[in-house]
């Protein structure tokens, strides 16, 4: 979780897609240029690992601006593990009703 976290601040659009399962990877691209993203803070809530080793979640808070404006996005991230890499499937957000 937190080298995608890096790779969003460094804006490594290649590392989240080589990170990202291929069943939910968009097509679309990462990063919006007309939307230019600041992150801030990465705060990690909780984490588990299913018994079998081979899914897991994060639950996180992150903190970032755009264009000066402060946000804060929660998200509870579903990973699988294939070939020994941890893969981003997709995410809930609690915060959202």
């Amino acid at each position: 979780m937190r080298s995608r976290y890096s790779a969003y601040v460094l804006k490594l659009e290649d590392y989240l897609r080589k990170t990202w399962d291929p069943s939910t990877l968009p097509d679309e691209p990462i990063f919006e240029e007309d939307k230019p993203t600041q992150w801030v803070e990465l705060k990690i809530k909780n984490t588990s690992i299913a018994p079998d080793g081979l899914s897991g979640t994060v639950e996180f808070i992150a903190i970032f601006k755009v264009n000066g404006k402060a946000h804060r996005m929660h998200e509870i991230s579903q990973f699988v593990k294939e070939d020994g890499s941890w893969l981003y499937v997709d995410g809930e957000f609690p915060d959202i009703k």
